[in-house]
């Protein structure tokens, strides 16, 4: 019997993470190493391993029991997906307790394995690496915000810069400014003034990495009445986070819409992770606040791969993965891909890097929802492809993408998912259509099958008129239906153009 359904990829072995920090501890099931990484199984327990570690030298006690209990569990679980290398990674609190020792010792009994645990140099590292393999590319400073510390690093492309390590994690400011907000606040801007690479980020993005700044982003998504609850590559600009921060940092954090989204025992952090950002946007002076949803385990796993793996574009292969697993033929997705090329180039419509990166991603995603109902296969489309888990790309680039899909199955006009469409730019909605045309076209001309596209071409025919000819082996093709939609790629792009089959008829499109 196949252990495994035909919605997994059958070339991955699966692996695990366990990420023991100072606030939490997380099990992350990977369905396999590879450049966009995806998740089969996902916990975390918040252990506050890290709570009073300033007053007392040690982990938590209580924590410290809680934490074994809940190894046992998450090595079973790795077992059970079967996970066939399991990598434990621990951080500040561990590395700076009197106990950590003696803790990790007995964590190691328990799992079975060896647990790494990292200095700040190599968090701080493998939580740059996270960001880089999470945007394309990333370009301003990283900054890790845990339970026991802070890590900053500068990032530029695929080149890792300077870095630091600062005791600024949620559950330490806390400890050291006696939960008093206002001593938080003057420990943070005294620690962050050691941060000297802050001042070299002036001007460019700044990536918040971390369990309390996601759920401040969340807070912030909620308040701005954000359209999109997806949290890789949320942006949030200055003006927006200053008010924002303040509000939070204020401590009555009860009031603040949306607080009902946040669990808890996260909740009393939050208050200090929205007194760092602040001093950060103070010393640094960013363009924006980018949320990254990639750290340190990410990071790691980006390191596993070999170089060129690690340069591959995670957006396309992200969805070349979906096309292998949802679309009938991923040859045919990889055909259009090419096909739309030339079809952009013959109306000389240019793209940016980006623009040929959405473009071709969208291909790849194009047949994704054809298992619907053929009423439904937009609408579909559109939401697991403007939700999936997909890194490489900002939320305009998502609405791009799921819109050429809705537009493709539903009409080039059709007025559905305003909030999606509302965070597409006008050249974006502009060029979905534009794609999604011209997949109108040729589906209809290929039945979803490979084989076809190579052989069509776009000629000139003078007087500004295109013409998309056929071979003469493909003549029954032609027909009122490829004619009708051709004429809709004519008025989307204002242009010319015949259906023609080669050295016989030819019909303008109307």
């Amino acid at each position: 019997m196949i252990s495994t359904s035909q919605g997994r990829l059958q070339d991955r072995r699966p692996l695990s993470i366990i990420d023991i920090g100072s606030n939490s501890i997380r099990l992350v099931v990977y369905e396999g190493l590879s450049r966009s990484p995806t998740t089969l199984f996902n916990e975390k327990m918040l252990a506050g391993l890290g709570r009073g570690i300033v007053s007392t030298g040690k982990l938590d006690p209580e924590a410290v029991t809680r934490s074994m209990d809940e190894f046992r569990r998450f090595r079973a679980l790795s077992e059970q997906a079967g996970a066939e290398h399991m990598y434990v990674l621990a951080t500040a609190a561990a590395r700076e307790a009197i106990n950590g020792p003696d803790f990790i010792h007995r964590a190691e009994d328990v799992l079975k394995t060896e647990v790494q645990v990292l200095s700040g140099r190599q968090e701080a590292h493998y939580s740059a690496l996270g960001v880089i393999s999470g945007f394309h590319p990333a370009y301003g400073i990283a900054g890790d915000l845990g339970g026991g510390s802070l890590e900053l690093v500068d990032v530029d492309g695929e080149t890792i810069g300077d870095g630091i390590t600062l005791p600024l994690g949620g559950l330490r400011l806390q400890d050291m400014a006696k939960s008093s907000l206002a001593q938080a606040g003057k420990i943070a801007r005294d620690e962050l003034a050691k941060a000297k690479l802050l001042s070299g980020g002036r001007g460019r993005p700044f990536y918040a990495v971390g369990g309390t700044w996601r759920n401040l982003a969340r807070l912030h998504m909620e308040m701005t009445n954000y359209s999109l609850a997806v949290m890789h590559h949320y942006e949030i600009g200055i003006d927006s986070a200053a008010n924002f921060l303040k509000q939070v940092a204020k401590g009555e954090i009860e009031k603040v819409r949306g607080i009902e989204g946040v669990s808890k025992n996260r909740r009393s952090l939050l208050p200090y992770g929205a007194i760092v950002l602040q001093e950060i946007m103070a010393a640094m002076q960013p363009s924006k606040i980018i949320v990254s949803a990639l750290g340190v385990r990410e990071g790691f796993l980006y390191s596993l791969l070999d170089e060129a793996e690690q340069k591959a574009d995670p957006l396309i292969s992200a969805s070349e993965e979906l096309a292998r697993l949802r679309s009938r033929s991923v040859a045919h997705a990889h055909e259009l891909v090419e096909w739309t090329g030339k079809a952009f180039a013959a109306f000389g419509i240019d793209e940016t890097d980006d623009e040929r990166r959405y473009r071709q991603a969208a291909c790849l995603l194009a047949d994704i929802g054809w298992r619907a109902h053929p009423e439904y296969r937009g609408k579909q489309s559109l939401n697991i492809i403007a939700h999936a888990s997909f890194i490489g790309v900002d939320h305009p680039g998502r609405a791009f993408l799921a819109l050429v899909n809705l537009f493709r199955h539903e009409g080039l006009f059709n007025e559905a998912a305003p909030e999606i469409r509302g965070l597409a730019t006008p050249r974006y909605l502009e060029r979905a259509r534009a794609l999604a045309a011209v997949m109108r076209v040729v589906y209809v001309l290929t039945a979803a099958m490979p084989g076809v596209m190579p052989r069509l071409k776009w000629e000139s025919r003078g007087n500004g008129v295109l013409a998309l000819v056929l071979p003469a082996s493909l003549a029954d093709l032609y027909g009122e239906r490829p004619a009708g939609r051709l004429a809709q790629l004519a008025r989307v792009t204002n242009r010319r153009l015949v259906l023609a089959v080669e050295g016989g008829s030819s019909a303008p499109a109307k």
